[in-house]
């Protein structure tokens, strides 16, 4: 999976919350889940986790990513120490995932990195200093900290090759349908303005050719056809109720060019548009 889904561009998660957690004594928390990706990083234990009524222990080093609606509990150990760097995220997308979903529901929620460990918890560290300095622009560093951690443990664990924790994409059905739902939705609202396959992908934080192929797997179509016949059903309907001249016609519904557009309606209705009353 060499694609990575993530750009400058539409990349830009949303930091709920950041605090490092350091506990010598035994303790618990409540068994709770939440609406958005928690990044547990284990920075010292061990440390007992219940994770969906299943008990695993961990250690320096491990990593724990939560999907919204994880359920998970934590327990410091007697006589351990408890260390761990806490980080909640919202508005997280990634192609092949739904909204706020890092995993799919096949993975481990539990991860271990070996190429990129050294700079991950070298990030982490920067991370703890930051927060603790409270410098100026102390939010902006932290954002961008949080942006390396995350494309950092991102190489790893979904982008490369062979990777042991490599996901695959994993849309089901329900999504698929919600997905192409949102695409018709967003045409549907904009077949008038300069919108192109790359700019739905934009606002769908997806690859056109990602978006093409579900759009084309739940409906047989492409989303550019089905942009295409909308405006010119669109279009057909201003020149028979309104009796619009083809050249405003045409430009109502996201076509500067009255020739092309022209065309365009000829083919699909085997008419001239000037030719429509």
């Amino acid at each position: 999976m060499c694609y990575t889904g993530i750009s400058a561009q539409s990349f830009n998660p949303q930091i709920l919350y950041i605090f490092e957690a350091i506990n010598k004594n035994t303790m618990s928390t409540k068994y709770h889940n939440h609406d958005f990706i928690e990044i547990s990083v284990i920075l010292d234990g061990p440390v007992k986790y219940i994770i969906e009524n299943k008990q695993v222990l961990l250690d320096k080093g491990d990593i724990l990513l939560f999907n919204p609606g994880v359920s998970h509990q934590e327990y410091v150990c007697k006589g351990s120490l408890g260390h761990e760097l806490h980080i909640g995220i919202t508005n997280f997308r990634l192609e092949g995932f739904r909204k706020n979903f890092i995993l799919t529901k096949d993975n481990s929620p539990v991860i271990r990195l070996k190429k990129n460990e050294e700079e991950f918890f070298k990030c982490c560290n920067e991370i703890i200093e930051e927060q603790k300095n409270n410098a100026l622009g102390y939010d902006l560093v932290l954002k961008a900290l949080v942006m390396k951690l995350l494309v950092v443990l991102l190489r790893e664990t979904h982008f490369e090759e062979n990777s042991k924790h490599t996901v695959k994409y994993a849309f089901e059905s329900t999504d698929k349908q919600n997905l192409v739902k949102a695409i018709i939705d967003f045409m549907n609202e904009n077949y008038m303005n300069d919108i192109s396959l790359d700019k739905i992908a934009k606002n769908m934080y997806l690859s056109p050719v990602y978006i093409s192929k579900i759009f084309k797997e739940e409906t047989g179509d492409s989303p550019i056809n089905y942009l295409i016949r909308k405006r010119l059903e669109k279009a057909k309907e201003l020149l028979e109720v309104e009796g619009l001249p083809v050249k405003i016609a045409a430009k109502s519904v996201g076509y500067d060019d009255a020739y092309y557009f022209s065309k365009l309606f000829k083919k699909y209705y085997g008419i001239s548009p000037s030719k429509v009353s």
